[in-house]
């Protein structure tokens, strides 16, 4: 049985959860309106082995039906011009993982507002509290920053500088942001490109299983 939180973020994020056939299309205002980062994101989905939703925007959505019964990879070549992105606009296919019970892992880091001076740059968009840990003199070493996608899913997003890598900061960082997560109610999410292995490993180790699940955006 599909976890309650996973369920309620997939529909609230989506649209519709579980797809009613191999590919399930769905208009949902979400993808008319600003997402974690203000951005609007007019194409995601999620798949697994069974079969996949696309969440487009409303005015689209038959566009995007008419190509529905197509091969994956012509739909997907398709898609964004049916859902009205510029024609050199991709829609990429990432893993989609999920945890409900991350590796017991201990702390690396601490909770900071995204003001604080030792928060790097590419932390700030996230808002909020982010996760940091620093070397003994206090300066920044790894990160997360979490894409609060809606009150049940919570995305989690790493980053290590080139020379703390190795460490195990990483795997550390994303199971004390998981068991974070998941005290506040949601379930939190991994997403990473198929040929990112560094961060599959880091997933796996956190507690990440791969499904077989994926995402797609544009």
């Amino acid at each position: 049985m599909l976890d309650k939180r996973l369920y309620h973020h997939l529909v609230t994020w989506l649209g519709q959860w579980p797809p009613g056939r191999e590919v399930t299309v769905v208009g949902s205002e979400r993808r008319t309106l600003p997402g974690w980062d203000g951005t609007v994101y007019p194409l995601v989905g999620v798949g697994t082995p069974t079969g996949t939703v696309l969440s487009v925007p409303p005015s689209r959505a038959a566009a995007a039906r008419a190509l529905a019964d197509l091969p994956i990879d012509d739909l997907l070549a398709k898609l964004p011009e049916a859902v009205g992105l510029d024609a050199d606009r991709r829609v990429y296919r990432g893993v989609f993982r999920y945890s409900l019970g991350p590796e017991n892992l201990p702390d690396a880091g601490e909770w900071l507002p995204v003001d604080d001076p030792v928060v790097p740059e590419w932390l700030r968009p996230f808002g909020g509290e982010v996760l940091v840990a620093r070397s003994p003199s206090g300066g920044y070493l790894a990160g997360v920053g979490i894409k609060r996608h809606d009150q049940y899913g919570n995305e989690i997003a790493v980053g290590t500088e080139k020379e703390a890598r190795g460490q195990g900061l990483a795997r550390r960082l994303v199971t004390q942001a998981a068991r974070r997560i998941l005290d506040e109610g949601a379930v939190p999410t991994y997403l990473h490109a198929p040929d990112n292995t560094a961060s599959a490993r880091v997933a796996e180790a956190a507690g990440f299983a791969d499904r077989g699940w994926s995402v797609y955006g544009a």
